[in-house]
């Protein structure tokens, strides 16, 4: 075995009231994108898909066309974003509720808690939202009860057949373990209700963006293994750290006159897989792009000039990396599949078509 490539999964590709109260009756990720607009002479904005449309993932046929094309591309199974903001309160569940109940697609899955708050001042439109509270919804952490009421609700994926699993366990993770006041009261509380419901407990992968010192605090947690992202480090390589943190804040008090955030795609692919991610309880990320100017305009970080050949190299760095460690571990999380108004999607699009998904097929069979 190569690899076990799981692709991180975004939700928001329908409608929903919570939405609709603040950005307009029809709002989605798709509102985004097809209204961003190029920045500089050839910025490839906005972004057309093709194969599957501007779909609505209410469709169980779009469920199915995109596990056809995850098998195509060699990915193992979808991690799911979820959002439990604390005393029960979900959003955009609907879509895995349904993959849940109904059996369709037959494809792999685990969960990813996306335990962050929803805040509308990051994107560029924010002064024009209906609702001018900064926050949609603010992630709380009210304790135990809560906790186990979160792990009931996802219980019946928890028992799936298809659900993902590393060593016997279920594949979770945290997109900020340590925001998580309790963590390791969680994860004990988990692991017991999984033993009680006949499950083996969770392997717990806690995802550590940002710098080294971040990454060896995430492994200290509790959480069995980590997910690094390593673009901030590959920023500040490629332009220096503080450079990058200068432009950080003139953006976010200045964007109209902040020079944008470009960085060459084939220059930070470079930097983007570390030696810390050959370690055995770390799983390192693959990205095919980022362009984050659909949400944020000129405060974004944009990636210019990938293609499908520089992200087959990437494939292989990372592949590299994981080589040499026990099957099960050989994971790496690909960032994103649908990741539509960040950039980072793997489905088809107007321009590469199938391009990013047979790069990493033919990363994955090459000798």
């Amino acid at each position: 075995m190569k690899a076990r490539v799981i692709a991180m999964y975004l939700p928001q590709y329908h409608p929903v009231p919570e939405n609709d109260a603040v950005w307009g009756k029809g709002f989605t990720e798709w509102t985004n994108v097809g209204r961003a607009k190029p920045l500089f002479k050839g910025h490839y904005q906005p972004r057309v898909p093709a194969d599957l449309g501007y779909y609505d993932l209410r469709m169980p046929e779009v469920r199915e066309a995109q596990a056809e094309l995850a098998k195509e591309a060699g990915v193992e199974g979808f991690m799911y974003w979820h959002y439990w903001f604390g005393n029960g309160k979900q959003v955009l569940e609907r879509p895995f509720n349904e993959v849940v109940a109904t059996g369709s697609p037959d494809f792999p899955f685990c969960l990813g808690w996306a335990n962050h708050s929803w805040r509308t001042d990051h994107w560029q439109d924010a002064k024009t939202r209906i609702n001018k509270s900064p926050f949609i919804f603010e992630q709380l952490y009210p304790g135990k009860e809560d906790d186990i009421a979160h792990f009931n609700a996802f219980l019946p994926a928890f028992k799936d057949k298809r659900y993902i699993k590393v060593d016997g366990k279920l594949l979770f993770v945290i997109w900020d373990p340590l925001a998580i006041p309790h963590l390791k009261e969680f994860i004990k509380t988990w692991n017991e209700l999984a033993i009680v419901n006949g499950l083996n407990g969770f392997h717990f992968v806690g995802m550590a963006g940002g710098s080294i010192e971040k990454q060896k605090t995430v492994f200290k947690s509790g959480c069995d293994a980590i997910n690094t992202s390593n673009a901030w480090i590959a920023e500040s390589m490629v332009k220096g750290e503080l450079w990058r943190i200068l432009l950080t804040k003139l953006g976010k008090y200045f964007p109209k006159i902040t020079p944008l955030s470009k960085f060459e795609y084939k220059k930070i692919i470079k930097y983007l897989i570390s030696d810390v991610d050959r370690e055995e309880n770390v799983y390192p990320t693959i990205i095919p792009n980022w362009d984050r100017s659909p949400r944020s305009g000129r405060r974004a970080v944009i990636y210019t000039n990938s293609t499908p050949e520089l992200f087959k190299q990437h494939v292989k760095d990372a592949l590299n990396a994981v080589r040499d460690k026990e099957d099960e571990h050989k994971i790496i999380f690909l960032r994103s599949w649908n990741e539509w108004a960040e950039g980072n999607y793997m489905e088809p699009d107007l321009v590469f078509g199938h391009g990013y998904i047979k790069a990493l097929r033919e990363a994955l069979e090459d000798k």
